[in-house]
């Protein structure tokens, strides 16, 4: 009997935001295939999986290297022989005024969110187009939307992923691929709090949280969703 699940490809996942996606669409019951540029494979996985051996863990995928991409979308198709969904969950952060930040710091937020998203996107449309179904979720930030002070660099490079999410979605109407982003406020991690020893986390959104918004907005329940930027913050 043919395997009719989803496979979603979640990248970033042996971060905070991307372990916690994947546990969401572990779930409704999804073929994984969970992607990081870590060599850890057994974190990558869900702990609790019925069947870890029905889906793929991807270490070493580089997603600044374009061909990586293409590498890892190839291995997804070579396993499941069809591609649903991508979470693309890594990024980066750093605050720095913008006097000083010079151009490396900008080009690295650039990198580390642009770069990234574009990569792993292009490389899995190429697979998707074809059977003229899939949807895409990027990760952006609320910041993307009006720049705090000491964020220049990062809510530029944020901003861009939200414009390539538009201009994507534009491109691909018609073609029964979405792209979707979700614009999280600060994240309740652990490396949040130490970085952050004075600031009240109350107010922060869970990862978990945000992962069930990249859930849904790569569900069939938003098969109607597509060019969207979804805030997702705290609210008690």
């Amino acid at each position: 009997m043919p395997d009719t699940r989803r496979v979603i490809l979640v990248t970033g996942a042996a971060g905070n935001l991307g372990r916690a996606t994947l546990a969401c669409l572990a779930r409704e019951g999804s073929a994984l295939a969970a992607a990081d540029r870590t060599g850890d494979v057994g974190s990558l996985l869900p702990v609790g999986l019925d069947e870890p051996a029905a889906h793929l863990a991807l270490p070493g995928l580089d997603l600044l290297d374009a061909a990586s991409c293409e590498a890892g979308i190839a291995r997804v198709m070579a396993r499941f022989g069809r591609l649903d969904g991508v979470a693309q969950t890594v990024g980066g952060f750093a605050m720095q005024p913008i006097a000083e930040a010079g151009p490396m710091e900008w080009e690295a937020m650039f990198r580390l969110n642009l770069l990234s998203t574009l990569n792993i996107f292009r490389a899995a449309i190429t697979v998707m187009r074809p059977r003229g179904r899939g949807s895409l979720c990027a990760v952006g930030a609320l910041a993307a939307l009006k720049a705090p002070a000491s964020m220049g660099p990062y809510a530029a490079s944020k901003s861009a992923v939200l414009r390539l999410v538009e201009s994507y979605a534009e491109e691909l109407r018609g073609t029964g691929l979405r792209v979707n982003a979700v614009l999280p406020t600060t994240m309740d991690t652990p490396q949040n709090r130490a970085a952050m020893p004075g600031a009240d986390p109350s107010g922060w959104v869970r990862p978990e949280a945000v992962g069930q918004v990249i859930a849904f907005l790569l569900s069939d329940a938003a098969a109607a969703v597509s060019g969207a930027c979804v805030p997702a913050a705290c609210h008690g």
